[in-house]
């Protein structure tokens, strides 16, 4: 597929009719680079990068999937949403949106080069609890992990809530990365419990998530890097879990992040 045929099918909401990786030469890196092209695509028509998201950071969910590896992808202007504690999200043109509980982080400053995690620290402003929605556009959830890739790195949107200063929840990495990995979230549509998890799930923690991912990043050729302001949310607490409009959708996360509620329409 072209760029310009994937970005079509996200704009539209449309199942591809063929996966990307059918072809014997497409795996990831490929689709690293077809993925920065429709990102080409999206800021020549006016979208507006506002970070990342990082993927395939839970191992718990790796066999279900089938993809044994994080991957990431770029949060935009036109899919970043934020709120108090609940907010609104429109589903329409997303494909197979499923939901996940994540903490994000703000960035104050952008990381250096091979920046340990005390200095990973001290470039971050804020952490919040966020919902990705996620989508796929290949039936049935069914791809390997050049595909995910391909298509956005399943970004469809991202719902950020309430933002806590990482100063007033800890004096260091270690202190932040021992709350944020040993705090737990129960997953609630409507009334009814369906999943929890914990920060822990997240390669051992949404710090350790976080410099990962920028040491993939600052690997892939082409790649635009982290600037100051950006957001990046680091990968589901819980599995992915199928939604629709009409439902309400809960994450109560423990200290130190907030709940947040989500609406569907």
């Amino acid at each position: 597929m072209t760029p310009e045929s994937l970005l079509q099918h996200y704009d539209n909401a449309q199942l591809w009719a063929t996966a990307p990786s059918d072809a014997e030469s497409f795996d990831v890196a490929h689709a690293y680079q077809q993925s920065l092209a429709v990102r080409a695509l999206r800021v020549a028509r006016g979208e507006q990068p506002r970070g990342y998201k990082i993927g395939f950071t839970n191992r718990n969910i790796w066999p279900a999937y089938g993809v044994f590896a994080p991957i990431w992808g770029p949060v935009w202007d036109t899919t970043l949403i934020q709120c108090d504690g609940e907010g609104v999200v429109a589903l329409a043109g997303t494909c197979q949106p499923r939901l996940e509980p994540e903490a994000v982080f703000g960035l104050r400053a952008v990381p250096a080069a091979g920046a340990s995690l005390d200095t990973l620290f001290d470039a971050i402003d804020w952490v919040a609890p966020g919902f990705e929605i996620v989508q796929s556009h290949l039936a049935g959830w069914k791809f390997r992990a050049a595909d995910t890739v391909a298509d956005g790195a399943l970004h469809a949107r991202l719902l950020v809530g309430q933002r806590m200063a990482v100063r007033d929840i800890a004096t260091d990495a270690a202190s932040l990365e021992r709350a944020l990995a040993s705090a737990s979230v129960t997953l609630h549509q409507g009334n009814q419990q369906v999943d929890q998890g914990r920060g822990a799930n997240v390669l051992d923690g949404p710090l350790h998530a976080l410099a990962h991912f920028i040491n993939e990043l600052r690997a892939c050729p082409g790649a635009a890097d982290l600037k100051a302001g950006d957001v990046v949310t680091t990968g589901t607490w819980t599995d992915a879990w199928p939604v629709v409009s009409g439902q309400e959708w809960t994450a109560r996360f423990s200290s130190p992040l907030a709940s947040l509620k989500v609406r569907f329409i």
